[in-house]
């Protein structure tokens, strides 16, 4: 039985990936647990395997194309049953037009109709070759099952058509003038993938943004004081994991937080996740990913950092797997070591906020008699979706974080 191998479904909020390398080659057997092919999303690369013995015949969509989810991007039999036969000497057959490339976000084009409103049965690829050769699909007579139009019915109908006769050219337009040098390159598809999710994110999304600071004078020293102890064997302490503590606790006593918006057909949904996790931006060689911390609004501060320096370094050594970053409705964003004083950052795809956590400034503020005050204040946004949340519900969000951050010693107790 001749079967399609289609674009898997790696993760929840996955809607299409890069087919980024075939291991397998058309005619070449293979066996349950070989990696046939290699998928890149914005967030990582994995290894698809198959899930049981056979024989790819063909596959469908070359490597390098961004796939939707479902799409068939090969066929494959368990038997070796459609497999290509050997090529036998004969006549050289007749030269096929050349296949029209794909764009990299080429999605399936939609089924066209007649004019009385009649769906025209037609694949996938035979719609996509027909928009690139020119080929009304109305004039054509499928010769598949109940009429399908298929791609060889779409290549025979171009040889045959009649040759256009050339349309009056135009007078050439007025030559161009460069007004600054430049060096154009296009993006790999990882890139122009990783583009136009975040581009859907904010044009999607009804952002709005709520800027603090928290005076951290009190959690810096405390910092110090712990990092201090050498000889406990305890993980050090960075203010990552004391941001990541505070959030946590925050989202622990506001669980209204821990919700995302699900864009299903029926015209959305809320999905109350109820987990605490929480989303931990890292700078890596491959760029900026935000795998995803486990229970975090219930770990201790020891283990909390532990387990972030670990994650840390699974996503720079380029470890990580599709699992951690499933689940979390809010990511903290650090950018504090890059001297930035506020930084909206838009939401990720799949979840609801995100703070972005600026450098420790020091600043004149006055007291309560008005003199000036030397404090070290950290600038704190919170990017929120107001699909979820009104103003009032971040605000508080964003304040109980603050109050972690100003009253440290709160994140040395036992959540």
């Amino acid at each position: 039985m001749v079967r399609e191998l289609v674009m898997p479904k790696l993760g929840l909020t996955m809607t299409e990936g890069v087919l980024a390398e075939w291991r397998v080659s058309p005619g070449q057997p293979f066996r349950s647990g070989d990696v046939l092919l290699v998928v890149e999303t914005d967030k990582i690369a994995s290894e698809v395997e198959a899930d049981s013995d056979g024989v790819l015949i063909e596959t469908t969509i070359p490597a390098g194309e961004t796939v939707a989810v479902g799409t068939p991007i090969a066929r494959w039999s368990a038997d070796g049953a459609g497999a290509a036969p050997a090529p036998e000497p004969a006549e050289a057959p007749a030269a096929k037009p050349a296949p029209t490339p794909v764009a990299a976000n080429a999605r399936p084009l939609p089924a066209p109709v007649r004019s009385n409103g009649e769906r025209i049965l037609s694949t996938p690829l035979a719609r996509r070759r027909a928009e690139g050769l020119g080929v009304d699909l109305t004039t054509l007579a499928g010769s598949g099952p109940r009429g399908r139009i298929k791609v060889a019915d779409v290549e025979a109908a171009a040889q045959t058509r009649p040759t256009p006769q050339p349309a009056p050219q135009p007078a050439p337009p007025a030559p161009k003038i460069e007004t600054s040098a430049g060096e154009r390159s296009k993006p790999t598809a990882l890139q122009a993938t990783v583009a136009r999710r975040l581009t859907a994110a904010k044009r999607d999304v009804p952002h709005f943004y709520l800027a603090a600071e928290a005076e951290v004078t009190e959690l810096a020293a405390l910092r110090d004081r712990l990092n201090a102890d050498t000889e406990s064997g305890l993980p050090r302490i960075s203010m990552t994991h004391l941001v990541l503590a505070a959030v946590g606790r925050a989202l622990a006593a506001m669980p209204e937080m821990d919700r995302v918006w699900d864009d299903e057909p029926s015209g959305g949904a809320i999905l109350a996740l109820g987990r605490g996790d929480i989303g931990m931006a890292v700078d890596t060689p491959r760029g900026l990913v935000a795998p995803v911390l486990r229970g975090a609004a219930a770990l201790p501060l020891d283990r909390l950092a532990a387990e972030a320096a670990s994650l840390t370094r699974r996503a720079r050594d380029g470890r990580l797997t599709e699992e951690d970053f499933q689940g979390g409705a809010v990511t903290v964003s650090n950018a504090g070591m890059h001297n930035v004083t506020y930084m909206s950052s838009i939401i990720n795809p799949g979840q609801s906020s995100i703070l972005g956590v600026g450098s420790v400034r020091p600043v004149f503020r006055p007291d309560e008699a008005g003199a000036p005050v030397l404090r070290r204040e950290l600038g704190l946004v919170l990017s929120a979706d107001h699909r979820l949340f009104d103003g009032v519900t971040a605000l508080a969000f964003l304040n109980r974080i603050i109050a972690g951050l100003e009253r440290p010693l709160r994140l040395l107790r036992a959540p």
